[in-house]
């Protein structure tokens, strides 16, 4: 009776051990780029959520390890999407088009319907994304069933609502500032701020917000320990968020060199989000928008692509935004190529959706870089993404975040 009780207790605390200590993984990479430099043979051991070695290959074989055999790939940190819109889903209904659908949705339903586009983001290499304006709260809702393990998705960084200037002359700064404290109130990681008009087919540069507008905006999230992303498309309102002091601004043609070096001064990030007027070029059909909206979407991508190749010259930080929204989710990568065609070596231009962007989160020592410490978030590519940056938007085969397998599409 003595030895069956001891063999019970025994049993019982080797249980409660197994559930309690996190499950190790013992990945083999061939090539490995870890947010600063490129290494050949590598083993990384992960425990729980966390990396806690980076070593070479040598490194034996761990007692009840599970081992992930990445020897075939290139491996690099989880990637970033600084611009993003979740929460914007489209069924495909026949007699719909995105902007066109049934009935409105609750913002638990909106939160549901969002699932598919986190999972195909993931698929894109993107473990972490901000997202960038949301009506409802749903996207709060995704986030915290992302964060509780309910919902298969990036870590989000959300803003809610965004704050724009509504009819007429636009809030009082008092006003601005209420709404602040509202959003932080509500759950926002984030404050976004639409500065200017154009979204979607319309590429209208004109200014909505001023200076002091802006500036109210930005001084009360900044008390309250909130960043802000500022929306411009046009080159006036850039100029005053970044003089406002938005930590990041968002769209923009047509600066003028006198902004990019106040961005370089402030140490602003850009987030030009090029490829989204691309895609809805692209989906124009989907959409239903008519053909003579296409030529102003194709002139503003090539201004884009100008203002971005000179902000790069003048040294402004650059941040991969996608701006997904509907069918967009998948191709969240696909600004990479557009910031090598600005002038970006492939690793300059993996660095705007890893370490720059960690930096903007304020995670700098938790995201973007593989090394001990950091959240294991780790990206496997067919091909070698530092010669040839096609390999990350197109070639993703396993992603990794925060420990766990969320995507495995390797060959046998």
């Amino acid at each position: 009776m003595r030895d069956a009780l001891l063999f019970t207790i025994s049993a019982t605390a080797a249980l409660l051990t197994a559930q309690t200590t996190p499950p190790t993984t013992v990945l083999r990479i061939g090539k490995l780029w870890d947010g600063s430099r490129a290494r050949s043979s590598v083993t990384i051991v992960v425990t729980g959520d966390r990396i806690v070695s980076v070593g070479g290959a040598g490194v034996a074989a761990l007692a009840g390890a599970r081992e992930i055999d990445l020897r075939k790939y290139s491996v690099l940190p989880g990637l970033i999407d600084l611009h993003t819109h979740v929460t914007c889903s489209w069924d495909g209904a026949p007699g719909t088009t995105p902007l066109k659908q049934g009935a409105r949705r609750t913002p638990e339903e909106t939160a549901k319907a969002a699932e598919g586009n986190a999972r195909r983001t993931l698929e894109s290499g993107v473990t972490t994304a901000r997202d960038l304006g949301a009506s409802g709260g749903a996207d709060y809702i995704l986030r915290d069933r992302v964060n509780q393990g309910a919902t298969i998705g990036p870590r989000l960084f959300v803003a809610g609502q965004g704050i724009s200037a509504g009819r007429g002359a636009g809030p009082a700064p008092e006003a601005l500032r209420e709404q602040v404290e509202t959003r932080v109130r509500a759950g926002s990681d984030w404050i976004k701020v639409y500065a200017s008009r154009g979204s979607f087919q319309s590429v209208e540069t004109t200014q909505t917000l001023t200076f002091e507008q802006m500036k109210a905006i930005v001084d009360a999230a900044h008390s309250l320990g909130r960043k802000v992303a500022i929306h411009s498309y046009g080159a006036s309102g850039v100029k005053d968020a970044v003089r406002a002091g938005a930590d990041s601004v968002e769209h923009g043609i047509e600066l003028d060199d006198e902004t990019l070096r106040d961005m370089v001064k402030r140490r602003t990030v850009w987030v030009p989000t090029i490829d989204h007027n691309r895609y809805y070029v692209d989906a124009k059909d989907e959409y239903g928008f008519p053909e003579d909206s296409i030529p102003p979407l194709q002139e503003y991508i090539q201004k884009n692509l100008e203002s971005t190749r000179r902000a790069w010259k003048a040294g402004v930080r650059l941040g991969m935004g996608s701006d997904a929204v509907y069918t967009m989710f998948g191709q969240n990568t696909g600004e990479l190529g557009w910031f090598v065609k600005a002038g970006l070596s492939p690793e300059q231009a993996l660095r705007t959706a890893t370490t720059i962007p960690a930096d903007v989160l304020g995670m700098p020592d938790q995201l973007g870089r593989i090394a001990p410490g950091f959240f294991a978030d780790l990206v496997a590519v067919e091909g070698d993404p530092l010669k040839d940056i096609t390999h990350v938007i197109t070639a993703v085969r396993w992603v990794m975040k925060g420990g766990a397998v969320v995507v495995d599409k390797r060959q046998p």
